[in-house]
């Protein structure tokens, strides 16, 4: 056992194309003592094509109290250990940020081995604005605090970048449709794979092309922020002004309010809680 604590080496893996592994991550992951994986199965198959043998312990979701204190145990008796998440940066979306917690509690010096990250590559790809942004990963699976959040963000005037699993894509592109409005959108899936491929649409064209066709692939959506920013004064007002002249049109309150909110910029969900308490 060693007087001195190892350290823990945050090691950016490829995203999908395996050359995209730096030199430097290579090295590392030959130098560490041991590997921790968020998936052990996955990460054998890129030691297998780097060539590198090396003792691999799981570190995942549900695991990582566990496992994270037998992880930080080891490196205190004097092990350098290179943690890998399945792909991309290790701590994105992941339980990753945890280990790093108890790694500064426990005064264990951490070094980041940068690489590919899937949020940052379409985010690039996008067409969007890169100046200002926000991750928000992926979104809650429950319908209160998924539509609470999607309602938090409307005003959110940063580009925003989302994760989101295939069999879900549908769904929250209809959600963001109906809460953010018509705004433009960047759908990437497979990145650095042979089927890689980004398209650029609005919500509302989106929507229509996943009806079409079935999503196959993981996704990184990149959600263009709010270009008014609307108060509770005369932008309301004047938005539920528009819907009442509608109404008083014949059209029914449904369409009248999304009528409103393409007019305005207004998002749909906004102006229909406000139509409710008037």
């Amino acid at each position: 056992m060693s007087d001195q604590p190892g350290t823990l080496y945050f090691v950016a893996t490829p995203i999908g194309n395996l050359s995209d592994i730096s030199a430097r991550a290579v090295q590392t992951l030959r130098g560490a003592d041991f590997i921790a994986a968020e998936d052990t199965r996955v990460t054998r198959k890129l030691l297998a094509f780097l060539g590198v043998k090396k003792t691999l312990v799981s570190y995942r979701e549900h695991n990582r109290r566990e496992s994270g204190e037998k992880i930080i145990a080891r490196i205190l008796s004097g092990e350098n250990c290179a943690l890998v998440s399945d792909a991309g940066t290790p701590g994105i979306s992941d339980p990753g940020e945890d280990i790093v917690k108890l790694c500064v509690d426990a005064g264990i010096r951490i070094i980041i081995i940068p690489g590919p990250c899937a949020a940052v590559s379409a985010l690039t790809l996008s067409g969007l604005s890169l100046s200002r942004f926000t991750f928000e990963g992926f979104l809650p699976a429950a319908g209160k605090k998924r539509r609470a959040l999607l309602n938090e963000l409307a005003v959110e005037k940063r580009t925003m970048v989302f994760y989101e699993a295939p069999h879900k894509l549908l769904r929250t592109l209809t959600d963001m449709f109906e809460v953010f409005g018509d705004r433009r959108v960047s759908v990437s899936r497979e990145l650095t794979k042979i089927y890689e491929e980004t398209l650029r649409f609005s919500l509302s064209e989106a929507v229509d092309y996943f009806k079409e066709n079935v999503p196959r692939g993981e996704f990184v959506l990149v959600v263009e922020g709010a270009q008014t920013v609307f108060s509770q004064g005369i932008d309301i007002n004047y938005a539920l002004a528009l819907v009442t002249s509608y109404m008083d049109q014949g059209v029914s309150a449904k369409d009248a309010i999304k009528k409103a909110a393409g007019e305005t910029g207004i998002p749909k969900n906004t102006l229909y809680n406000a139509v409710s308490k008037s």
